[in-house]
């Protein structure tokens, strides 16, 4: 194909992919050599904790050309998925309701986004016979904010995601790797500036420096990645949260700007959009599958469902209902799992202490009150 025959191909991908659903879709190189060494700094300093994986692929993330042989571009695409009626701040102050990132809520993107990217890539195949073409959805070992940054999709900001003007970061990210050099987009410029929202407001205090995150101190990673016990220094300070956190995006003022989705399978479930932290630890296995069915967060398992809940259940305000759940449920719990009922246990029984010792306190400020309304009225 000559270079005008190159540019049409390009719009009529751009066309066909925002008929797919996607937001967004830009072309780039795949030329990421100079991620190399920041990604290798990363995995050194053991920033990826227990993904294994990580280090088992190597500088394969910053190749794509070993991932698919012939590669020259990639077409990085980007699909929203914030609904509405988000509610994310009210559920998070709400120490007695789970709080689940905005992602998980829906349905799992990756089978999603593959999906359409592969639809995608039969479109182009039929104007291009000789294409060969590979789609990513987290599935590989792929640096797709890196690509997604030449491809004009966004720039990377100080808290590793991917930032758009017009839409902020609540979109996801897929790759279609091909073997024909189409134009490719000007990269994204960084917008962040001074800003250090995202470094502040992190409860964990996991972005090191900016463009820098310690996996191992993510709420993301201690609830999903993590497969072992939480690390007590962080048990108090993942609240609520139970399967991921928001924070970063929450704060971010970009987000002002982001898009409402209009995905039907990224439209919280019932079921799992501010519940009671009681009302979800309450499921059993059997409930957890078919209720997750179809979820990214039914990749956890139930062990480490419980576990989570039974940290923000210590977290919770004292309540008797609380100190009893987990007493009935540790006796059938493994573990892993026994562990975190002791620890918020300890939690709840130093609140309730805590609760015991300032009854007097209250009691006299009540009576007190009482006076002084008794006198006003005389």
């Amino acid at each position: 194909m000559d270079s005008q025959a190159l540019a049409r191909l390009a719009e009529n991908i751009k066309a066909w992919g925002k008929a797919l659903g996607f937001q967004q879709v830009g072309i780039c190189d795949v030329d990421l050599s100079k991620h190399e060494v920041y990604l290798q700094n990363w995995l050194d300093k053991g920033f990826a904790g227990d993904m294994h994986y990580m280090h088992e692929h190597g500088m394969k993330r910053a190749r794509p050309t070993e991932l698919l042989a012939g590669t020259v571009r990639a077409i990085s695409v980007r699909m929203d998925y914030l609904p509405p009626n988000a509610q994310f701040a009210r559920t998070l102050k709400n120490k007695n309701k789970a709080y689940i990132s905005r992602y998980a809520l829906g349905r799992d993107y990756h089978k999603l986004l593959r999906s359409r990217l592969k639809q995608l890539g039969e479109k182009i195949k039929l104007e291009c016979n000789d294409l060969s073409y590979r789609p990513f959805v987290d599935s590989a070992p792929v640096l797709e904010h890196a690509l997604a940054e030449k491809a004009g999709i966004g720039w990377t900001g100080k808290h590793s995601l991917t930032l758009n003007k017009e839409a902020g970061s609540w979109f996801f990210l897929g790759e279609l790797l091909v073997n024909i050099p189409l134009p490719i987009d000007k990269s994204a410029e960084d917008h962040c500036g001074n800003c250090t929202a995202c470094l502040t407001i992190c409860p964990t205090q996991a972005i090191v420096e900016p463009y820098l995150v310690d996996a191992r101190r993510c709420i993301s990673y201690l609830t999903i990645e993590q497969k072992g016990p939480i690390p007590i220094e962080f048990r108090t300070l993942i609240g609520n949260r139970i399967y991921g956190c928001d924070d970063c995006q929450l704060i971010c003022p970009w987000n002002r700007f982001a898009q409402i989705t209009a995905e039907k399978d990224f439209q919280p479930r019932k079921n799992l959009i501010s519940q009671d932290l009681l009302a979800l630890f309450s499921w059993d296995e059997h409930t957890f599958l078919k209720l997750t069915e179809g979820s990214a967060i039914r990749r956890i398992g139930f062990e480490r469902w419980q576990r989570n809940i039974a940290v923000g259940l210590g977290n919770a305000p004292y309540s008797a209902l609380i100190i009893a759940a987990l007493t009935q449920a540790r006796s059938n719990a493994s573990e892993l799992v026994q562990e975190h009922i002791d620890w918020a246990m300890g939690q709840q029984q130093a609140k309730a202490k805590q609760h015991t010792n300032d009854l007097p306190r209250q009691t006299e400020r009540l009576i007190r009150s009482i006076e002084k309304g008794l006198v006003r009225d005389a």
